[in-house]
């Protein structure tokens, strides 16, 4: 009989009974869906009540163009956005600085002035339309441009749900679109939960992601550890600047990934759940019950798809549905089937929102509330999973806590490290890839005819730059100037710079002015390496 265990290592036995679960209370640990400890779901019935949102990751080119791909995959059924930005975006670059030529609308869309953000969502109404922005080192003034479409449209604020990721740690971790140095960049991170929760009492002001650090290496239960240090790093500092932990903790919300052994998946879900909202009411002192809620985006990571026989995707993309919809997740989204290969296709994006949509209306999955409950290897490894998720905590706690550890580079050196083990185990077959390293075919993977692949169009780029400079020549530049001079004060001192931010937004000063005015006063992140065996 073949040894079997699940990815954070820990043994799977051949059978589970009753006697797996001695030691767990029923009513302690697992409880029912809908109450604290949450480990069953955050909601009394489930999808019987609401259904997961399906948020595909949608940006490429030009605002334009994004807008029309928003606009077709909401006609066919899709109900929020989760927007992808380009590599300039990300690190606060204009589309007309020479560090971001190649890069202009390549892997999302670029943004660089709010005249872009009023393109992206023309006809987009943001008080009904929920939109998600993958955004970080510039979640600050990229959320106060679209808090200033949204004012231009006349949607109240009340109404206005965002979600910009804004969570720094993760960068410095697994991502690398950090810019400035690990101090300022979390006071700005704090600076958005801040003025969101006074003004935007609906939107999600940091969904702290577990996922991209899972894509870059580390196991499933250092996953949810690293995003629970994250976030209890986060709640710590907003409660250290004078806030009350239920003035913010309602709006945290969480973004993790789902690909690999199901049961796994679910198990991982099921302890984060509990171990958060344990964290949140004894630690933190949190007393509303929202505030103990792991409100969660799960989504398959693109590392688990494949260029070999890339139509095999579209199963596995129907396994991770099913695994975040057993998982408990409020928001679903799936990598395309030709994501191994090229920036989505308008085919493929339709074929990955058709699976969730049939996961949730054909498969049965949605009629009751976690009906993976009781089962005696779910509640088993649950179990397993929770001690493991604490012990990788205590390791980052013996590192002086995920702050430290970040400035040190341990946290990266130790993802680095599993990153080469799990290649090591793929490449020995120990973790089997159908069509990779188990049942491999004979057809080469790439020159694959199934995979439409996008081309890089550079007039893109050149309409890019050459709507920016349009920009610049309209604008008041005085006013411009004006304002990024109050935001490097700003930025000097103490106070909150979502106001300067939003100034300076509104009279169209470019992202890269924004970013350079406090680059300015902050300086550029160096970041820290180490080696490890």
């Amino acid at each position: 009989m073949r040894d079997a265990k699940l990815h954070a290592g820990i043994p799977i036995e051949p059978v589970y009974g009753p006697g797996h679960l001695a030691g767990v209370d029923i009513e302690r640990d697992i409880g029912r869906p809908g109450e604290y400890p949450y480990t069953r779901g955050i909601h009394k019935h489930m999808y019987r009540d609401r259904l997961w949102t399906m948020r595909q990751y949608i940006g490429f080119g030009t605002p334009a163009e994004t807008n029309a791909r928003f606009k077709y995959l909401m006609a066919h059924g899709q109900d929020a956005l989760n927007v992808a930005f380009d590599l300039p975006t990300q690190l606060g670059l204009d589309s007309d600085d020479r560090r971001a030529e190649g890069e202009v609308g390549r892997v999302g869309m670029a943004i660089d002035t709010l005249a872009d953000m009023e393109e992206a969502f023309g006809g987009i109404p943001l008080d009904r339309v929920s939109v998600s922005l993958t955004i970080n080192s510039m979640a600050a003034p990229i959320t106060a441009m679209y808090y200033a479409v949204a004012e231009q449209q006349g949607a109240a604020a009340e109404k206005v749900v965002t979600t910009p990721q804004n969570d720094i740690l993760k960068e410095f971790v697994a991502r690398g679109t950090w810019v400035y140095p690990v101090d300022p960049s979390l006071r700005l991170v704090g600076d958005l939960i801040e003025y969101s929760a006074k003004h935007y009492p609906r939107s999600n002001p940091v969904s702290v992601c577990g996922y991209h650090i899972r894509e870059a290496g580390c196991t499933t239960a250092q996953e949810m550890a690293y995003g629970l240090a994250i976030a209890a790093a986060y709640i710590d500092m907003m409660i250290t600047r004078g806030m009350d932990v239920d003035d913010f903790a309602p709006r945290v919300s969480f973004n993790f990934t789902c690909w690999g052994k199901i049961f796994e998946e679910v198990a991982k879900f099921r302890a984060g759940r509990r171990l958060y909202a344990r964290m949140v009411r004894e630690r933190f002192g949190a007393r509303n019950p929202r505030s103990w809620m792991f409100r969660s985006l799960i989504g398959g990571g693109g590392s688990s798809f494949v260029p070999q026989e890339p139509e095999n995707n579209i199963v596995r993309g129907a396994y991770i549905a099913l695994a975040a919809a057993l998982s408990g997740a409020q928001t679903m989204a799936l990598p395309t089937y030709d994501e191994a290969y090229t920036i989505p296709s308008a085919k493929a994006q339709l074929i990955a929102l058709r699976t969730m949509q049939i996961c949730a209306e054909e498969s049965g999955v949605t009629d009751t509330a976690d009906p993976l409950g009781g089962s005696y290897y779910v509640e088993a490894i649950t179990t397993e999973m929770e001690r493991v998720i604490l012990e990788e905590i205590a390791q980052v706690d013996r590192m002086g806590g995920i702050v430290e550890a970040v400035k040190t580079g341990a946290i990266q050196a130790e993802v680095a490290r599993q990153a080469y083990l799990f290649e090591q185990k793929l490449a020995s077959g120990e973790i089997k890839k159908v069509g990779v390293n188990w049942y491999v075919g004979d057809r080469p993977a790439a020159a694959d005819p199934a995979v439409e692949l996008y081309r890089f169009d550079q007039t893109v780029a050149d309409a890019q730059v050459a709507k920016l400079a349009k920009v610049r020549a309209q604008r008041d530049n005085g006013a411009v100037a004006a304002a990024l001079r109050r935001l490097t004060d700003a930025a000097r001192g103490t106070a909150n710079l979502m106001p300067p931010i939003l100034e300076a937004v509104k009279a169209y000063a470019t992202l890269g002015e924004i970013a350079q005015a406090m680059k300015d006063v902050f300086g550029e992140h160096k970041e820290p390496v180490k080696f490890v065996r």
